[in-house]
């Protein structure tokens, strides 16, 4: 970002600012390829430091006057720095990209095991598994009070969510996976594919499920709807 002083504007921590004089900020000089270890070895010391108008209390902006920026660009240091920089950036993207493939491939290749029940018995375990949380939600929060709910009593939507709700209860067990990759390159991406592999294992597994997971599928991608 380029930012031109006039005459009469001042700094509280450099004095007055010479006329006609325009200057890059930070980002500016990230733009054009600078980075911090470049600004310090290459720039030093800011020509302006610029007071934030609206935080008073932030950190001074680090200003630099373009015609030195401009003249350190045309040195032979400055091309052998930024060379050595973008060579070292393609090799982060490279080792980052390599680890976003092993993640993925990881759980690409880790089986899903989805549990086999009778439809009667799916319905029963996954009332209790909602009631459950229905009582836990309680504890958590004075106003709520339980309202249990029944097998017979469920409204056919419902029972569809509890039922998977209770089957990916049941495939927690592939989240720490997931756990394993806390801050790694490739997590959000591991999680999508893990996602959508589950809602498949459960869908081959019980096909009147099919309809729920794939709308389970579709919230993630889009987002919840607007309230």
């Amino acid at each position: 970002m380029a930012i031109k002083h006039g005459r009469h504007q001042e700094d509280p921590g450099r004095g007055e600012s010479p006329p006609g004089h325009t200057y890059l900020s930070a980002t500016g000089l990230r733009a054009r390829g600078w980075t911090p270890a470049m600004v310090r070895r290459l720039l030093g010391e800011p020509d302006l430091l610029r007071t934030n108008p609206v935080f008073r209390s932030a950190p001074r902006a680090r200003l630099y006057l373009v015609a030195r920026v401009e003249a350190a660009e045309q040195g032979e240091e400055f091309r052998a720095v930024a060379a050595a920089a973008a060579r070292r950036s393609a090799v982060g993207r490279a080792a980052a990209l390599r680890r976003r493939r092993e993640v993925l491939a990881r759980i690409a290749a880790e089986p899903i095991d989805v549990p086999r029940l009778a439809p009667d018995r799916l319905a029963e375990l996954a009332v209790e598994h909602r009631n459950r949380l229905d009582a836990e939600r309680a504890l958590r929060r004075p106003g709520h009070v339980p309202d249990p709910a029944t097998v017979d009593g469920a409204e056919p939507g419902a029972l569809d969510r509890w039922k998977v709700d209770y089957l990916r209860h049941r495939l927690t067990r592939y989240d720490e996976i997931l756990d394993e990759l806390h801050g790694r390159t490739g997590r959000a991406a591991a999680e999508e594919l893990l996602r959508r592999r589950i809602y498949t294992a459960v869908t081959k597994a019980y096909p009147d499920l099919a309809r729920e997971c794939e709308r389970r599928l579709s919230e993630q991608q889009c987002g919840p709807p607007p309230g």
